[in-house]
């Protein structure tokens, strides 16, 4: 009939509803204007960075802890896993940004390897929008770090806040290649679930709390986030390389104690492995077999 009226559908959308939905997404994200999708990929580097930042925040404290290797800790006084949880509850709000706000993220963007492998998507396209989204975010991540270190927030609650970053960093770059590339899987399957948990989502809040539990538990058990790296990473470089003794001496410590906490250790022994391993966690361990589960009896002989 002419005036029938279309049915307005308000529950959640139902798993091969997602998939035919981030297969749509991922054909749009991979047509982006090149600027458009950088800008919007730099974004993304700033909020997960902003995220990191208020999981650093959180999880500082006034206590001090020295360790075997003569570094010196701040700690919250809460126990381990209490204080990782708030960081992770903390850090949400960088994916929330993402998702909510509109931005590009190389890890959430693994997902349209579902589109490509449905053939609506070319490899040339899927790579270009890999290569662009994965620089915009080193370039907002470590602006963001840069901003930050300018900001002196580091020195904080004394010298607290420098500390946990300190720390924070040097511990993601001590990982040995095989241990990184299996936290880099962990994390990104979980990034990539809470991406695809909010293709269910009918509204803003669905969204949040389809992000919040995935992003807090990757967190909390201390997987690895390529793109949050390059923010905790270079931040904790900066204060090692740039502050002043006054730092060194409000946490009772010296840039010595920090060697291993290098550039050349943030690319090769955390960054490449972590990568590697978020693309298997998102592309293979999510997108793949969503797609193999809902939509490879749909793809058509179209020729990539």
């Amino acid at each position: 009939m002419q005036n029938e009226i279309p049915e307005i559908k308000v529950d959640a959308l139902v798993p091969p509803e997602m998939a035919a939905k981030a297969e749509d997404v991922g054909v749009k994200k991979a047509q982006l204007d090149a600027l458009d999708m950088f800008a919007l990929a730099v974004l993304a580097g700033a909020f997960i960075a902003m995220g990191a930042v208020f999981a650093t925040t959180v999880t500082s404290g006034g206590i001090a802890v020295k360790a075997a290797d003569g570094t010196t800790a701040l700690t919250t006084g809460l126990p381990w896993g209490i204080t990782r949880l708030l960081g992770g509850l903390a850090f949400s709000l960088g994916l929330i940004l993402v998702v909510i706000g509109g931005a590009e993220l190389f890890t959430g963007n693994n997902l349209i390897v579902m589109a490509w492998t449905s053939r609506k998507v070319s490899t040339t396209a899927l790579l270009r929008n890999w290569a662009i989204v994965y620089a915009g975010n080193f370039v907002g991540a470590l602006a963001t770090a840069a901003l930050m270190f300018i900001s002196k927030q580091y020195l904080f609650a004394s010298g607290a806040v420098g500390a946990n970053a300190l720390n924070t960093a040097n511990t993601k770059v001590g990982y040995d290649f095989g241990q990184a590339f299996a936290l880099g899987i962990l994390c990104n399957a979980l990034v990539c679930m809470a991406v695809w948990l909010c293709y269910s989502a009918r509204s803003t809040g669905d969204k949040v709390l389809a992000i919040v539990f995935p992003v807090t538990a990757f967190v909390a058990a201390g997987f690895e986030h390529s793109i949050a790296n390059m923010y905790f990473i270079p931040m904790g470089l900066f204060i090692k390389d740039f502050a002043s003794g006054d730092f060194w001496r409000l946490i009772g410590s010296s840039p010595d104690k920090f060697a291993n906490l290098t550039w050349r250790n943030f690319f090769v022994a955390n960054l490449l492995p972590v990568t590697l391993g978020n693309l298997v966690g998102g592309a293979v361990m999510v997108g793949a077999i969503y797609w193999f589960v809902y939509l490879r009896k749909k793809v058509k002989g179209v020729a990539r």
